[in-house]
């Protein structure tokens, strides 16, 4: 017997690995429609694991500490083996993981897999997806250079809007009247104890209810057949005849996976600079503001919002109303068809806003 049949029969006489295998994943059936997009979750899976295990090696040797940490970081950049790739690994992997979340979230949106029964599964992504954006922003000041520095004063500064309790708001996340040492404190326990927590507890929470209720079959392709829901009574949409998620759709997984892999250690290699500009190479100076200083690109459309209305409140108020209506979308869209052509006001809606946040970022970025 080989030493790997030889492990997996002392872990089956032990654990039952054969029983878990055949259930869980050979057992586990998925429709034959099934396509590439579906995969996404699996490449965020792996993002979220990299960017986990690039932090815990840059905590090696980073300092937060408003005086050491852009020394720091330029020490693991310059002097320690491998330093660079692991923090362009982390700073690169964490604007990618915000790309497919946003590919992920729109394949959901294209397939109407938002629709009843899996409403919570949207909005457990929809969490998910503010909190990729949260530990992005706190891990963005962390390098203690320019860059961070006044990106995230002008982030900061947009809670100052808000009637009554702003001042206070801008004050509690700054530590302070101004971004300081108590901010990168601040930020640095958020970004490294509480966030990638309630990331990993949504993501269980995530994955439970998609194996619960199961994989959505796609709207078009080849039909199979469905499974009714009548009334408030839970079905599990199991897909008879379908295709084992081991080892047919895990090929398709790990096919995406190495793509993205691919894309990934490209951008690293040759174009880093597009998410590392020249001032983030230069230490925080609060005495002098850099010139055109703009958050990341997954803030622009909101940072050229604040700046196409008025008054900043009313901004902010626009912004809170898309995001409301995001999160509650199942519940409004309540229709039984899910075919993206078959609902011309959905498409409309839906090329019509991917169109308007990006001539939004664009604009954001060259005003």
């Amino acid at each position: 017997m080989s030493p790997l049949k030889s492990i997996y029969h002392w872990l089956d006489v032990r654990i039952g690995v054969g029983e878990l295998v055949e259930k869980r994943l050979t057992g586990y059936l998925l429709p034959r429609s099934i396509n590439a997009w579906y995969s996404l979750g699996s490449v965020l899976l792996v993002i979220f694991a990299l960017q986990v295990i690039t932090g815990i090696l840059l905590l090696v040797y980073y300092v937060p500490d408003a005086e050491k940490a852009f020394k720091s970081v330029s020490a693991i950049m310059n002097d320690v083996p491998f330093g660079w790739l692991i923090r362009l690994c982390h700073a690169v992997g964490s604007n990618m993981m915000v790309a497919v979340l946003l590919l992920h979230m729109l394949s959901v949106l294209f397939m109407g897999s938002y629709k009843r029964p899996r409403e919570l599964n949207w909005l457990t992504g929809f969490i998910l997806f503010n909190l990729v954006l949260a530990i992005s922003l706190t891990g963005y000041l962390l390098p203690w250079s320019q860059l961070s520095f006044w990106a995230t004063t002008v982030a900061t500064n947009s809670a100052g809007a808000i009637p009554v309790i702003g001042n206070y708001l801008v004050e509690f996340l700054r530590g302070g009247k101004l971004v300081g040492a108590p901010t990168l404190g601040r930020f640095f326990a958020v970004h490294v104890a509480l966030l990638p927590l309630l990331i990993g507890a949504f993501i269980g929470g995530h994955l439970f209810l998609l194996e619960r209720i199961g994989v959505s079959t796609p709207p078009f392709g080849q039909k199979e057949s469905k499974n009714t829901w009548m009334g408030d009574q839970f079905r599990y949409e199991s897909h008879p005849g379908g295709i084992p998620f081991f080892p047919n759709y895990m090929l398709q997984d790990m096919t995406s996976i190495l793509i993205y892999l691919a894309i990934f250690f490209c951008v690293i290699f040759y174009i880093p600079d597009i998410f590392l500009p020249p001032t983030a190479f230069v230490p925080a100076d609060p005495y002098k503001t850099p010139a055109h200083i703009k958050p990341e690109w997954y803030f622009l459309a909101n940072y050229q919002t604040l700046k196409v209305f008025p008054n900043e409140l009313l901004g902010l108020l626009v912004q809170g109303a898309v995001m409301t209506f995001l999160a509650l979308l199942p519940f409004i869209d309540k229709g039984r068809e899910r075919h993206p052509f078959k609902r011309p006001l959905f498409l409309a809606c839906f090329v019509g806003g991917i169109l308007l946040y990006v001539a939004m970022a664009v604009w954001g970025h060259y005003s």
